[in-house]
């Protein structure tokens, strides 16, 4: 009698782990996974930026890229060629190719 009562106590322990490597992975697929997507695409677009490039920044403005360092970025805002600020690459938000024209 005891041999059963052992026999449903694993099967309910094997139960058990199954829903929660079940529910693992559901939180993985839906959160971990397209996180690092997300990510991976920053890194290659920070990686193909080039002088001449338009790029949005993350606080809502449009530049163009004047030059690029290590870790930043000169951005020159608007029609005055005066206007160029020093900024982290991760301020960038989107960037559109300069076209060949």
């Amino acid at each position: 009698m005891y041999a059963l009562a052992s026999q449903g106590s694993s099967a309910s322990w094997a139960l058990i782990i199954v829903v929660y490597a079940v529910i693992f992975g559901g939180f993985w697929f839906i959160f971990i996974r397209p996180q690092k997507k997300e990510q991976k695409r920053v890194q290659a677009m920070i990686a193909d930026m080039e002088v001449g490039d338009t790029v949005l920044t993350t606080s809502g403005f449009y530049g163009v890229i004047i030059d690029i360092s290590d870790e930043d970025v000169i951005v020159e805002f608007g029609s005055n060629r005066n206007c160029r600020i020093p900024m982290q690459k991760a301020a960038i938000a989107q960037i559109e190719k300069a076209s060949a024209e």
